[in-house]
């Protein structure tokens, strides 16, 4: 019986393999820096009195307005395809509540990946539109929250790190979606003047996927429904914060969501686990909250709106059939194949 023999990797996949894990260690060290500062002087013991005295009936609203939200985003991507096929909407659902549950088990934010890979395999859509109609999302989404952000500028005084850190966010997101709309609109042959480089084959397939979204009415529907998309999620932290009785402003749920979909942009550790606390905690206590409390509140509210999503996640992708490891083995496979043979 011969024994199998692995192939070897090549020295560019033995440097993505080596990028990827550098990635994972990093992101999980920040979360546990994050989460040790959370821990340090939170009170522990204390937080079974805060969860006995929550109002639960505010609890439920709030965990049934963080699973509803998620049906705007399966209505603007159902939208945004428009132009390419009509994706029933129970599909366009399904894919994004996987795609939330692999974002909660999986470091990097691989559900994004995991969410376009079903659609496709569910639809006739390929994969590289799936893609392209993920990134004109993101850039709606991160045009929608620099709006925000300048907003909450005005409610406080934020944390010199978040300021910062909302203003390189934002410049990334200026020059991503300048670079998006030329993408759209201009040819092909305009890009390779103005930028004055050969393009690899997947990213002129990108363009060809981005223009073909782009040139529809369809498009400018998804970016204006991206903006009760992004408002709504202020009502789950809204809600649980009248549940704990927090004594903090409205305003303060509105900076929170900010803040939090902001530092979300950047790939971290399964479930955006310590830099979620951290965001949460010190936006809190930047309104006047106690440090301990507000510790113990970023718990909280992580587990309201992360447990839920888990479970529906978990049902969604029992309809699959498929394991979570499976269906990211195939997801990865496919992304590598689009860009290595496109």
């Amino acid at each position: 019986m011969s024994a199998q023999t692995a192939v070897p990797l090549s020295p560019v996949d033995r440097g993505k393999k080596l990028r990827t894990w550098l990635s994972i260690i990093a992101a999980n060290l920040i979360s546990l820096v994050c989460m040790a500062w959370v821990l340090n002087g939170a009170h522990l013991g204390r937080i079974w009195s805060d969860i006995q005295h929550m109002r639960w009936r505010w609890v439920a609203a709030a965990v049934a307005c963080d699973m509803a939200v998620y049906l705007l985003h399966g209505w603007r991507w159902k939208i945004l395809l428009r132009p390419i096929e009509r994706v029933p909407f129970l599909y366009a659902v399904q894919a994004i509540y996987v795609g939330l549950f692999a974002n909660e088990v999986l470091p990097l934010r691989a559900g994004e990946i995991i969410r376009c890979f079903l659609l496709s395999k569910s639809t006739e859509i390929p994969l590289s539109v799936t893609f392209a109609s993920a990134l004109i999302e993101r850039i709606f989404d991160g045009v929608w929250l620099m709006a925000c952000f300048f907003v909450a500028l005005h409610m406080g005084r934020l944390p010199g790190v978040l300021l910062n850190g909302g203003y390189i966010l934002g410049t990334l997101i200026v020059v991503v979606g300048v670079i998006l709309a030329a993408a759209m609109y201009a040819k092909k042959q305009s890009l390779d003047l103005l930028f004055g480089v050969s393009w690899p084959r997947w990213f002129n397939i990108l363009i060809e996927d981005l223009q073909l979204i782009g040139h529809s009415r369809f498009l400018y529907y998804a970016f204006f429904i991206s903006g009760p998309y992004i408002l709504a999620q202020i009502l789950p932290i809204f809600l649980l914060v009248k549940a704990n009785r927090l004594d903090v402003p409205w305003t303060a749920s509105f900076t929170m969501m900010v803040l939090l979909r902001l530092s979300s942009v950047v790939p971290q550790a399964p479930g955006n686990l310590g830099s979620f606390q951290w965001v949460t905690a010190r936006t809190l206590i930047m309104f006047g909250l106690a440090s301990a409390h507000a510790k113990r509140f970023s718990l909280i509210l992580w587990a309201v709106v992360t447990i839920p999503l888990i479970v529906i996640g978990f049902f969604a992708l029992a309809l699959e059939g498929v394991s979570m490891t499976h269906l990211h083995r195939q997801a990865a496979a496919a992304a590598k194949q689009r860009t290595e043979t496109r």
